[in-house]
């Protein structure tokens, strides 16, 4: 999926041309992978431009840089005004908003406290994640032969871009394999995720998801679903989840920024229910699209542009 390009991309407090936004070869995060980042939406709603959940994106950026003792040079609230005035400087009412901070050009030693931090931020223009159908038919997946990180080894629950090493390797799988996407188990053989997505299964009408502890990214649109089931009368149980599970679900599906709520019809080639998103999916489908579409927003999470 190319980038289309825009004309502005804002770096360390400056709003630079698209073809300017460039690092040194030897900045850290490109030998090392030390970046932190987040991706975000903004939507066209039916009340105006709104970024999804700008402030707990934001906190979590910090969150993931604060766990490898990186400090990001701007306040949570000079960051997500930086947000804002890319979306303004490139004249986009509904775009993908990536912040990414980085240890860049000094050391080139593993230590990196002698490399500044740096903050990029970029927006472009976005589409549906795992193919144009995918929110209205669903998509075929499979397991993924490489696990999630165990524990105690690195941070899962930092967005961190050498996490998206071992992602890279489950989409690519899948990918080849002739799957939209791969789920992962954790070191224990418990699900985890998808490569860039959490996921949920219901089953006789309650949801079931993995914990935090399943090696497990702190998902935005996770939490939102959350809470969106809460609002429902949906019953919610975080725990360990077998892989067999999924198979006899009566529906699964993953949730992200990029995804948002995508229903799985298939994995490993098993029909999951009836091979199609179920009545829990649809219904927590609606409630997400009335909010981020229709702007109707009673839990406080758009930040209109």
């Amino acid at each position: 999926m190319p980038v289309k390009p825009v004309e502005k991309i804002w770096m360390n407090g400056k709003l630079v041309d698209w073809n300017d936004a460039k690092i040194h070869v030897l900045s850290h995060v490109v030998h090392y992978g030390s970046s932190w980042f987040e991706g975000i939406r903004c939507y066209q709603t039916k009340k105006g431009s709104a970024i999804f959940r700008h402030k707990e994106h934001i906190s979590r950026l910090f969150d993931s840089a604060k766990m490898y003792r990186a400090e990001i040079p701007f306040t949570k609230e000079q960051v997500m005004n930086a947000c804002k005035e890319t979306i303004k400087a490139n004249k986009l009412s509904a775009c993908y908003i990536r912040p990414v901070a980085y240890r860049g050009y000094g050391d080139v030693g593993v230590l990196p406290f002698g490399c500044p931090v740096d903050l990029t931020i970029a927006v472009w223009e976005w589409g549906k994640y795992l193919g144009a159908d995918a929110l209205e038919k669903g998509i075929d997946v499979k397991f993924s032969s490489w696990t999630r990180t165990a524990p105690n080894t690195s941070p899962t629950m930092a967005k961190s871009g050498g996490n998206y090493l071992n992602s890279q390797l489950i989409k690519m799988e899948a990918n080849v394999d002739g799957y939209a996407e791969g789920i992962a188990l954790d070191s224990g053989g418990h699900i985890s995720e998808g490569s860039g997505e959490n996921l949920f299964a219901v089953k006789n009408g309650t949801l079931y998801t993995p914990l935090f502890a399943n090696a497990i990214l702190p998902g935005i649109t996770r939490a939102s679903v959350l809470q969106l089931a809460k609002d429902a009368g949906i019953s919610v149980v975080e725990g360990n989840i077998p892989r067999e599970m999924l198979y006899i679900a009566d529906e699964v599906f993953f949730t992200g920024t990029a995804a948002e709520i995508s229903p799985i019809r298939s994995i490993d080639k098993i029909v999951i229910g009836e091979g199609k998103p179920g009545a829990v999916t649809r219904e927590l489908q609606r409630r997400f699209f009335d909010v981020v579409e229709n702007g109707n927003d009673p839990h406080g999470w758009l930040d209109f542009v």
